[in-house]
């Protein structure tokens, strides 16, 4: 009878370890929201200028999400020695941010395949995403460029498209705003 008690309890043991679910690591996304900066930071010679660090979270049964804020040009800033900015500077600075954004779209997708191949605990039917604001001076023509960036895909997708299986358009979902 004894016996019949100890194998109860070890059977009730193992089915009750087996329904836990596995708990997240947040230094998963640690080392994500890190290797995102970095991707922003070395982009080109005249890197992005972050204006915070990445963030990320993990939403059960949706995915992990991260979020960045980014000046597409580390334009000038009046100070002393430049009281103003004229309207040409400002002309200059919307020019080079418009050049630049097909390169941080790029970056976006890329950051979403390196997301879905190092984010293990992410199940394959949930979602990686990351958006990107814009950060703008107030004087700034802003006409045609976007103030935030979202892309995002199931990572099986995103796996797929990264082993060539689906092209990249077939695993990303882009919106601008």
């Amino acid at each position: 009878m004894r016996r019949a008690w100890i194998l109860f309890a070890l059977v009730a043991a193992i089915w009750a370890a087996s329904t836990e679910k596995p708990h997240f690591k947040r230094a998963a996304l640690t080392a994500m929201e890190l290797s995102f900066d970095q991707r922003f930071k070395s982009l080109s010679d005249d890197p992005f200028l972050l204006v915070g660090p990445t963030r990320g979270v993990y939403l059960e049964g949706y995915g992990a999400v991260f979020t960045s804020e980014v000046s597409l040009s580390n334009a000038l800033a009046p100070n002393p020695f430049r009281p103003a900015i004229t309207k040409e500077d400002i002309a200059k600075i919307r020019a080079k941010k418009l050049e630049r954004l097909p390169a941080l779209r790029q970056c976006i997708r890329d950051m979403l395949l390196a997301g879905a191949a190092s984010l293990d605990e992410v199940p394959a039917g949930e979602q990686i995403v990351v958006g990107v604001s814009l950060l703008y001076r107030p004087d700034e023509d802003r006409s045609g460029m976007p103030g935030q960036i979202l892309m995002q895909g199931a990572k099986a997708k995103l796996l797929d498209a990264k082993l060539g299986r689906i092209s990249l358009d077939q695993a990303v979902q882009a919106r601008e705003f």
